[in-house]
């Protein structure tokens, strides 16, 4: 099977422990992608990232001597943020991290997809920017069906943990016989008296979601319903063949 995640905005250089085995699959297109944000003025990339003057600035700067040969970081270990965390890619034990690299892959607006140990720059461009070029209007429109031809090019099903500006890029492309399951993870508001998606803990659970798939090796749909951790348990009269249901008390 294979399993999407999103990735984070902010981004770290890691520790030299965990080696780059590969280049990106796409990496000519993060070039053009490259070239035509460093052409961009800055009153335009700030618009495009809807950040801080401070995170602007220096976005800016790294981006005006950024080459994507060189200051490289293992992806999986180059986010950093609350799914991240939670995942702690740094913790695992070595066939864990070869169960990731063999089915995990992040979803990314600047290299389209990534496999864990690709090597990546610090950069910040999500996927539901309105970055416009030549030939597209966004990035959807740029990376257009490849990243799902990528997906299912050997017909595994596909458990996506992405959130839906990242989703968005596969399931426009998804045809019917596509295996598609879409895991939520919810719990119950008191004040609302229903079971809602709170961002924070679903990104959390996300993450501790990779690792429990990466711990047990998962690799059936069955044993995806196993999970019980973080108090979160699957239900199976509010799930779907297409959507797991994850319910926190």
């Amino acid at each position: 099977m294979k399993i999407i995640i999103s990735p984070a905005k902010k981004m770290q250089d890691a520790s030299s422990d965990f080696e780059i085995r590969d280049t990106p699959l796409y990496l000519a297109k993060t070039k053009q992608l490259l070239q035509r944000l460093q052409r961009a003025s800055y009153p335009e990339l700030q618009r495009l990232w809807k950040c801080s003057e401070k995170l602007a600035r220096l976005n800016y700067q790294r981006l005006q001597v950024a080459e994507l040969e060189k200051n490289l970081t293992p992806a999986l270990f180059s986010y950093v943020g609350l799914q991240y965390s939670s995942m702690a890619p740094d913790l695992l034990e070595a066939a864990d991290l070869e169960y990731l690299e063999q089915n995990l892959r992040i979803l990314s607006g600047f290299y389209g997809i990534l496999r864990p140990f690709d090597g990546v720059i610090q950069y910040r461009l999500e996927m539901g920017a309105k970055l416009v070029g030549a030939t597209y209007q966004d990035l959807y429109e740029f990376w257009g069906a490849e990243l799902y031809t990528e997906l299912y090019r050997t017909q595994e099903p596909v458990i996506n943990l992405a959130s839906k500006e990242y989703s968005k890029a596969i399931e426009r492309y998804l045809a019917p016989n596509d295996v598609f399951v879409t895991l939520e993870f919810k719990e119950f508001d008191p004040k609302r008296q229903k079971y809602v998606q709170k961002a924070t803990h679903a990104k959390q659970a996300r993450g501790q979601f990779v690792r429990y798939l990466a711990k047990q090796k998962v690799k059936t749909l069955e044993q995806l319903k196993e999970f019980d951790e973080l108090g979160y348990r699957f239900v199976t009269e509010r799930s779907t063949a297409k959507k797991y249901i994850f319910l926190k008390e």
